[in-house]
């Protein structure tokens, strides 16, 4: 793709552009605010500052207070700490529950979790990517040290109703801690009004630079450092701060509140033009997760009898940017576990195209996408063996295949 040619990119899920303003303030803290924060000496003192500058920001944008935040290198150090910290503090306590369809910093490290002894529930959603508070209720034990369920999906946009999930778990005396890294500058955040005792975000999902993040530990709790070290963030996180990337993670926070009615209004109303546009113009084509409640800026569609591999690499040569799910799994030859969790077919999953956008997207290039992929899943289609018309089925037809799809979906999610 020519470097001059305008790259249209709708992957902002997986990380976002640092912004103008982000940039702005943080070059400054590698060429003249570049001491160590905790040294004792005027220029630290200084440096101190603009690490608790931001602290407040970034509280800000949660609607927690400075003291609650502690900040960590991302979103996935942010959940293995938070989970980590609840079997230190109940050591007598070895079970945790999560979902099927979170981020792999949670999936693996469940998985890890259950070698080394501990027992994990992921949750299971059902067909539209929802979590059923009954089975939430029924899996929580006496030895539940804690649960850990995502906001908002990143793969399809499905947002879990967090407040209920919170109180449920405060009834039960279990701690709560909620991965809300694709939330900011989206939602409206306020930790109060959600009730968790801890929250993840990760500063590259709201145009901050990739390497840092934070945990809000709500007051009074009980929390065990998982990096051991120093004394920094309160004893809460050992490591000498990345002073750089707090101060933009404190002026992306501030954009973030900034831009919030914009995302909700204008960022949703392109998605749904981009998604809309697409399910008319492209047969056998369908939405992955429930219209809502879902992120503004998210759809994830299935376009049957091709795969999303091929899709993409076509979409690059257009200049369009987009995904097949989570930046962590690419590579992976399995299908995506949030798609295969709600039910889909293998067949169907790889076929998946995650759309996520922000607020630098534009009408005119959403009108370049609609016309530019449409033809790009027809030419797939018409060269694809999955595809019945292709040479090699002439004895189907495409709803023939579609039946199929669904009996497979059906095996899947045990309904037959």
């Amino acid at each position: 793709m020519s470097e001059s040619r305008h790259t249209i990119y709708f992957d902002n899920n997986a990380t976002t552009r640092v912004a103008p303003e982000v940039i702005e303030v943080l070059l400054p803290m590698l060429e003249r605010h570049w001491g160590n924060p905790s040294s004792a000496y005027g220029i630290a003192r200084e440096i101190a500052g603009h690490v608790e500058n931001a602290r407040e920001k970034v509280a800000a944008l949660i609607g927690a207070e400075p003291r609650e935040i502690v900040f960590t290198s991302c979103g996935t150090e942010s959940n293995n700490a938070a989970i980590a910290s609840a079997l230190r503090a109940a050591p007598e306590k070895r079970h945790v529950i999560t979902t099927a369809v979170e981020h792999s910093a949670n999936i693996a490290f469940g998985r890890e979790l259950e070698r080394r002894g501990c027992e994990v529930t992921f949750l299971p959603v059902s067909p539209d990517g929802s979590l059923d508070l009954g089975l939430l209720d029924q899996s929580i034990r006496p030895d539940t040290a804690i649960v850990s369920v995502m906001w908002a999906n990143n793969e399809t946009g499905v947002l879990f109703p967090i407040p209920e999930i919170a109180a449920f778990c405060r009834s039960k005396g279990v701690p709560f801690h909620t991965d809300a890294v694709q939330t900011p500058g989206k939602l409206k955040i306020d930790v109060k009004e959600l009730g968790c005792d801890m929250l993840s975000l990760s500063g590259h999902k709201l145009h901050a630079p990739k390497g840092i993040g934070l945990l809000y530990v709500r007051r009074r709790f009980k929390f065990h450092p998982y990096v051991i070290g120093g004394h920094q963030e309160r004893g809460r996180r050992g490591g000498t701060e990345n002073v750089p990337y707090i101060v933009g993670f404190g002026r992306a926070a501030e954009l973030a509140l900034e831009r919030l009615d914009d995302e909700q209004g204008r960022v949703r109303a392109l998605r749904d033009k981009l998604e809309d546009g697409l399910l008319k113009a492209v047969p056998h084509t369908t939405r992955n997760g429930a219209k809502e409640p879902r992120l503004p800026n998210t759809s994830n569609l299935a376009f049957d009898f091709v795969e999303a591999e091929a899709i993409l690499m076509l979409l690059d040569r257009a200049g369009i940017c987009a995904s097949s799910g989570s930046a962590c799994t690419t590579g992976s030859l399995d299908p995506s576990h949030v798609l295969t969790a709600m039910g889909l077919s293998p067949m169907r999953a790889r076929g998946s195209v995650r759309f996520s956008l922000s607020h630098d997207n534009t009408e005119a290039e959403i009108d370049t996408a609609l016309e530019q992929i449409p033809p790009i899943i027809a030419k797939l289609r018409a060269i694809s063996p999955l595809n019945p018309g292709h040479p090699d089925n002439e004895n189907y037809d495409i709803e023939a295949a579609r039946v199929r799809h669904e009996e497979e979906t059906a095996r899947a999610t045990g309904a037959e």
